[in-house]
């Protein structure tokens, strides 16, 4: 079950978490913004080679360079118009996981379909067909790829098999627990609960206000049935599924012990 502008992810926990898929919009915000990197690199590409040029007969280092023949010159400079041009993207997603200075301006990231970050392999592979997203000009073909997918992907993504999200800082989410008047006594049945359980309960308090109703539901009832069939307890008639893991997550935690 997936949206058109989010990507859901089904963990081995059974937790589905949804990841906010970029839009052509934040893409080319951050393309643009790396193009015009690149841009300046050429720039200072070109002012480098020929200041090295001019330094080399004042500073005497001449008889160090004589074996490279003058002709060497015009392809040392398409070498490195090459390297900025198929190396910048790559490098960056590599060292960056996903990231390129464009892509963290933009706050978007490059993941696995599963979620995962990418390696090495598809960051260099998404970017090789980069020459064919690219054409005839103004990444066209990209372009109308992009619109034909509800993922947003460009033939890139999917020879590599990435997507495209919104970077989501740890830290932007934070949990929004039901408070309660007075803490729950802790029950000693909670401490045969794993670490795992206790994971699993949190990670779907944090996520739930993201989560359609229904899988939202769906998701507390499953893990409530998990707990109550490990240690037995049963949640209030007038208590809700998620006050019932709130309460039991509290009280696992003061437990401090696992399985």
């Amino acid at each position: 079950m997936q949206s058109d502008d989010q990507l859901q992810i089904d963990t081995p926990e059974q937790i589905a978490l949804e990841l906010p898929l970029a839009g052509i919009g934040s893409r080319f915000l951050g393309l643009a913004i790396d193009t015009l990197i690149q841009f300046v690199l050429y720039i200072l590409g070109v002012f480098l080679f020929a200041f090295a040029v001019a330094l080399v007969p004042v500073v005497g280092i001449g008889r160090y360079l004589r074996w490279i023949p003058e002709s060497w010159a015009p392809a040392l400079a398409i070498l490195f118009v090459f390297c900025v041009y198929w190396g910048y993207f790559a490098f960056f997603e590599i060292i960056w996981k996903g990231q390129t200075p464009g892509k963290r301006v933009a706050k978007i990231r490059v993941i696995k379909e599963s979620g995962r970050p990418i390696n090495v392999y598809e960051a260099m592979a998404r970017n090789l067909l980069r020459a064919i997203d690219g054409l005839p000009g103004m990444y066209g073909v990209g372009i109308v790829c992009m619109m034909l997918n509800s993922q947003n992907r460009r033939l890139g993504d999917y020879v590599a098999g990435t997507v495209v999200v919104h970077d989501k800082r740890t830290g932007e989410v934070k949990p929004e627990w039901n408070t309660v008047a007075e803490p729950a006594a802790t029950n000693p049945q909670l401490a045969s609960v794993a670490s795992e359980e206790l994971v699993l309960i949190e990670t779907y308090l944090h996520r739930r206000v993201e989560m359609d109703l229904t899988l939202r539901d769906q998701v507390a009832y499953k893990i409530a049935s998990r707990i109550t069939e490990k240690t037995g307890l049963q949640r209030d008639p007038n208590q809700s599924l998620d006050d019932f893991l709130v309460a039991s997550a509290r009280q696992i935690r003061d437990t401090a012990r696992f399985r």
